[in-house]
């Protein structure tokens, strides 16, 4: 049995939670707009793969009871940034194996300022027993470092990492559910305060309450006049070097050749990306290690292709301009991605978009990410 991606929905984002609102009213309207999108009813739902820190106490089977589910399959993630690759696998496969029909895959978070502060300081018992009581200032501090070496490494300079938050946010005003819209320039940039040297606010994503969602199903199932989207390859990696490097690669360094193997395609056939954007390092970490930087000249190309708009990446903005919804920051990549392959994106729509480039990254297990992925999404000609 073949599976695909058939819809996408999602909620308002919001950096100021009003009365009433929670992660569960977000995920309500988030998951309402996934099955409008699909011509479903939330009876035909008979998968659920979630992911939320602020979903406690409750989990998954609790959500699954609050909504009126009856399921075959279920599954919650834990896995930050790197959770919603991971239950795409998992719905793929689900369905694939006949284990489930509909699966809905939801991910979001309400946890506010505080609530955010307090996972950021007890991520993990490396973090609440050693990282938290020097004041480390939670992963800005960590990634602050990690920015620091990738300079060095790379000869770069901050106006080169503002090519990237600039071009975002040129993308994001074209977005209405970005929190943040006005055009920023490379000078107000530069000039931004200081949050962890090198980083500046602008280089730290803002913490936002919203959820995304989408339904993966069998290709019959996609709305009339709409291609399916499929995988065409999915890869992983987990503690690949148990922390014993310097954080300027992840994970996707120790399965690039067979990854791009397994998609058919080079990285110059990518139309579209969404890459894990925490930091700016980070997007310049996993674009390097994807081979999508040519000559490995990290510069030229961050100055080129995407200060020039000549490679579209994060469409929607990303997580740095439309905001960080928790667990939901890496689903959002993902559906703007089934939304430029399903020619839907509105005023950012690209002109050709056929082969889609995703990618996780996260979970700081000290000094950098122990996860990420990436995957190679394609619209069914």
């Amino acid at each position: 049995m073949d599976a695909a991606i058939i819809a996408t929905g999602q909620s308002d984002y919001t950096r100021h939670p009003k009365p009433g609102q929670t992660v569960f009213t977000f995920m309500r309207d988030a998951v309402t707009a996934a099955l409008d999108d699909a011509g479903m009813e939330l009876s035909d739902i008979d998968g659920l793969a979630v992911a939320s820190f602020s979903l406690e106490p409750d989990h998954a089977i609790d959500l699954a009871w609050r909504m009126g589910l009856s399921l075959k399959w279920l599954l919650q993630d834990t896995n930050g940034g790197n959770s919603a690759m991971n239950m795409l696998g998992h719905a793929m496969r689900g369905v694939e194996a006949g284990a489930a029909s509909n699966i809905l895959v939801l991910a979001g978070d309400a946890t506010g300022l505080i609530g955010y502060a307090k996972v950021a300081n007890s991520y993990n018992s490396a973090t609440l027993h050693h990282l938290a009581p020097l004041g480390h200032g939670g992963p800005n501090g960590v990634y602050a470092l990690v920015t620091s070496r990738q300079m060095k490494k790379h000869d770069l300079e901050k106006a080169d990492y503002g090519q990237i938050v600039v071009a975002q946010r040129r993308w994001a005003a074209l977005n209405p559910y970005a929190v943040y819209r006005t055009p920023l320039s490379l000078e107000e940039y530069l000039s931004a305060p200081p949050v962890a040297d090198p980083l500046v606010r602008y280089d730290c994503v803002p913490v936002v309450a919203g959820a995304q969602a989408l339904i993966v199903s069998t290709p019959d199932r996609s709305p009339k006049g709409r291609s399916p989207v499929r995988i065409r390859a999915l890869m992983q990696s987990f503690n690949y070097d148990n922390q014993e490097g310097d954080g300027t690669k992840t994970g996707i360094s120790s399965f690039v050749g067979e990854f791009w193997d397994k998609a058919g395609i080079g990285p110059e056939e990518v139309d579209v990306s969404a890459i894990y954007d925490d930091y700016p390092a980070m997007v310049v970490a996993q674009l390097y290690d994807l081979g999508m930087i040519p000559c490995g000249d990290v510069k030229a190309f961050l100055n080129r292709e995407i200060g020039e708009n000549n490679m579209p990446v994060n469409t929607w903005g990303g997580m740095l301009s439309a905001g960080q919804p928790g667990n939901a920051g890496g689903l959002s990549g993902v559906t703007e991605v089934v939304r430029q392959l399903h020619g839907r994106a509105g005023d950012r729509q690209i002109k050709v978009a056929r082969f889609g480039l995703v990618t996780g990254y996260g979970m700081t297990l000290y000094r950098y990410g122990g996860t990420a992925s990436a995957a190679i999404l394609e619209a069914e000609v």
